[in-house]
């Protein structure tokens, strides 16, 4: 059966089902919504109003890790480590890197220039704990994992941000900065997001009512 995916298109928690999807080769159908104005029917499907949804037949899942965990699972080989610990070890982190996108996006969306640079400490501070976690080349060694699909996304947009301001999000630690360019790199993470992608993120800050909406300003 072909899942589809519910989300709108600059969505990082969707990205990563995209991610798994591509790496195994699944076809599948992704339908766009506006969350500011949802269809009617969305509110139906969303227990909690968010995206991702994935709809299976007349079923939806909700909540990011448990869509990619659920699309693993069907479509094997798995992408998660063989060793319970270590699968256990994976998900902790993969729960981490959604905490770091929300402290991504509460640094782009901070009111003042002092709000940000603490949003931007404590951003860099979390990335610092992975460092001694992240194997190399991907996080559990050679081969990619559902893990790395998780953590893309953050770096994706994180390289955009330092490419419009430098930030050094990434200095110092060399295991992290090398995993963030060895998925970067990947052809299922090139191709995960829609063409434009790029210019609709920069205009979204710029929309926004925040530091970052300066900060990151195309002038």
């Amino acid at each position: 059966m072909k899942p589809q995916l519910i989300s709108f298109k600059l969505c990082p928690f969707v990205q990563r089902s995209v991610i798994l999807l591509k790496e195994k080769g699944v076809d599948y159908d992704i339908t766009y919504i506006d969350l500011n104005s949802p269809p009617g029917w969305f509110k139906e499907i969303s227990p909690l109003g968010k995206v991702p949804v994935l709809r299976v037949g007349e079923q939806s899942i909700f909540e990011s890790t448990v869509i990619m965990e659920y699309l693993d699972e069907v479509n094997p080989p798995s992408l998660h480590p063989s060793d319970p610990l270590r699968k256990a070890l994976n998900r902790a982190w993969m729960e981490f890197g959604s905490e770091l996108f929300m402290g991504q996006f509460q640094m782009i969306r901070a009111p003042d220039a002092e709000s940000f640079e603490q949003k931007l400490k404590a951003l860099k501070d979390n990335l610092a704990k992975l460092e001694t976690h992240i194997a190399g080349p991907f996080f559990n060694g050679d081969h990619f994992n559902l893990i790395d699909a998780a953590y893309a996304p953050l770096f994706m947009r994180a390289q955009l941000l330092e490419t419009w301001h430098p930030l050094r999000l990434l200095k110092g630690l060399p295991k992290v900065e090398a995993w963030s360019q060895r998925l970067l790199d990947r052809d299922t993470v090139k191709e995960s997001v829609i063409d434009n992608f790029s210019e609709l993120f920069r205009l979204h800050i710029a929309n926004s009512e925040g530091y970052g909406a300066e900060l990151f300003d195309e002038d």
